[in-house]
């Protein structure tokens, strides 16, 4: 195995494990000596790896953007610059300007073969679009999805009616007309999206009783559900 390919395997191995993994496991997954695992994790820190721990007690792998030129081939550069620009072009400021970042963080460590790919890429997202104004910053909403917590808000329709809901708010969606929160309804007892610039005034309320991943498992499955039958959700 080469040296990239066994660097690779490596990084996988570590990849996910909440504890301490020592060098004597490593070695023993990867069928070589303590010796080059001491070796490699030290070329692999060297090269920015978010990696913890020392000889005798163990390694662990930190959450973290950790992406040397061995881990993207060029169809996978292609779908993550492919990605970044549809963000920049449909995503809000704070996404835009992540991708932004996200883009030059690439960038920077990927061989010169892959740079030049993404001076000429294969790949274009169709036209820019021009969304409807919020009333509100799109970071209220993100902040209410990620503490989790219930919101009131207050909603117009197409015909400019205005009702009030308990939500749940679970994810943001981009679409190519608008942007929408994906939520649980406490009105209608079930999933719902609201176009956010619809969303005309919100109040937050307690953390809602369920877990944020469920919910995303259970809306995914609603999602594909109105796919199959061809039905748009939307926030009657």
């Amino acid at each position: 195995m080469s040296r990239s390919g066994r660097l690779l395997r490596l990084l996988q191995a570590m990849r996910g494990r909440r504890q301490p993994v020592t060098a004597a496991r490593l070695a023993e997954a990867l069928e070589v000596s303590e010796r080059t695992i001491y070796r490699d994790v030290a070329e692999l820190m060297a090269q920015g790896a978010p990696i913890e721990g020392e000889a005798g007690v163990g390694y662990i792998l930190r959450p973290g953007l950790f992406l040397p030129p061995l881990m993207l081939s060029e169809d996978e550069v292609e779908a993550v610059m492919l990605g970044l620009h549809y963000v920049d072009q449909r995503g809000d400021d704070v996404l835009r300007a992540a991708a932004s970042v996200a883009s030059t963080k690439i960038s920077a460590v990927l061989s010169p073969q892959a740079q030049a790919q993404i001076m000429n890429p294969l790949s274009l997202p169709g036209p820019p679009r021009t969304f409807p104004q919020n009333a509100m910053s799109l970071d209220e909403l993100r902040a209410a999805i990620r503490d989790q917590v219930r919101l009131d808000i207050r909603y117009g329709d197409e015909q400019e009616r205005r009702t009030e809901r308990i939500v749940w708010p679970i994810q943001l969606g981009f679409m190519d007309q608008a942007r929408v929160l994906c939520a649980w309804c406490e009105l209608r007892q079930d999933f719902r999206t609201f176009r956010t610039d619809r969303i005309v005034a919100l109040t937050r309320l307690d953390r809602y009783p369920a877990q944020r991943a469920d919910l995303v498992r259970s809306l995914r499955t609603h999602l594909d559900g109105l796919a199959d039958r061809k039905i748009s959700p939307d926030g009657n």
